[in-house]
């Protein structure tokens, strides 16, 4: 480990936010080096915030995954939206992404007015993501129209996926964190347990598999982690759809769609805790589950801080 000042070390938080399925949680793990957030195509992932605490030589980034910023239909939605605002109020550094391969959206423009409307705010980076799509003309042209969103102290057109730009992203974010000692032991790489990351490594394989709405209305609650020495981790839990008829798509002809969702999430969830995993799932309906609040408290879908 390379020595560093005490008084030059830097460390704080950093809001990775941004519209529904812009690349946040692909970034964060990219960064990372590992795998600790659920990804897939579909948007709206992420539902919760989750830290991904990256302790360097010279700085400790912890990074807040945040779901995407959308027009809520439902309670859920709602709770979403407010989970990505409390962490632009925690933040040091805010880290706006968006699509570069796309033009502004109306939720992008959503978020430059709500931006616009706090006071207070850290230091706003754009993170122009997915620029390997883009030739140099295309690139620029997209860098002026994201610009006009709001006032960024600076934009960094970068690729989560394929790395281009990742190394001048962290140099910006470091630069602009607080000089701070390590507020998180250097071996903590989030803040959530692993069943917490089970359940959304289980909801992940479902959105893979689903072709149809069904996977927004998905819910996952892990009812039993039981650690067995050498056997591994047996973990049973509880898919929640909203209908009948999502339950039995969910299950498959014959059980063998709830077998795929099962068979993925189980290699995620050993990949990610480095044992064997005996994985049991079921299927249950809860009508309407995402408008119900106490459904949504106890899903795990309420705001921590609050001590709700």
């Amino acid at each position: 480990m390379n020595e560093t000042s005490p008084t030059s070390y830097r460390a704080g938080y950093i809001a990775l936010i941004g519209r529904p399925n812009v690349g946040k949680s692909t970034l964060m793990n990219a960064l990372m080096g590992q795998k600790i957030a659920a990804v897939s195509p579909r948007p709206q992932t992420t539902r919760q915030r989750q830290l991904g605490i990256l302790t360097l030589p010279e700085a400790q980034l912890i990074f807040m995954d945040t779901p995407g910023m959308h027009k809520p239909v439902h309670k859920l939605g709602e709770y979403m939206n407010q989970v990505a605002e409390d962490a632009l109020k925690d933040a040091d550094v805010i880290l706006w992404l968006v699509d570069a391969s796309v033009l502004p959206t109306p939720e992008d423009l959503r978020i430059s007015e709500r931006l616009k409307s706090i006071n207070g705010l850290p230091a706003v980076l754009l993170g122009l993501n997915k620029i390997d799509l883009l030739n140099k003309d295309l690139l620029t042209e997209r860098t002026d129209q994201y610009q006009a969103l709001y006032s960024f102290e600076q934009v960094i057109p970068f690729s989560a996926t394929r790395g281009d730009g990742r190394d001048e992203l962290m140099q910006a974010l470091i630069s602009r964190l607080p000089v701070s000692e390590a507020l998180f032991d250097p071996d903590q790489i989030t803040d959530l347990y692993e069943r917490e990351i089970a359940a959304d490594l289980i909801r992940e394989a479902a959105l893979l598999h689903l072709r149809d709405e069904v996977p927004h209305a998905i819910a996952v609650r892990i009812d039993e982690y039981t650690e067995r020495g050498e056997e591994g981790a047996y973990i049973h839990a509880t898919l929640f759809v909203e209908r009948e008829s999502h339950k039995g798509i969910v299950i498959g002809k014959g059980g063998e769609m709830l077998k795929k969702i099962g068979s993925s999430a189980r290699q995620e969830i050993e990949a990610m805790s480095g044992r064997r995993v005996f994985l049991e799932l079921k299927v249950k309906v809860n009508p309407n589950w995402r408008n119900k609040p106490d459904a949504l408290r106890w899903l795990g879908y309420y705001r921590k801080k609050d001590g709700q």
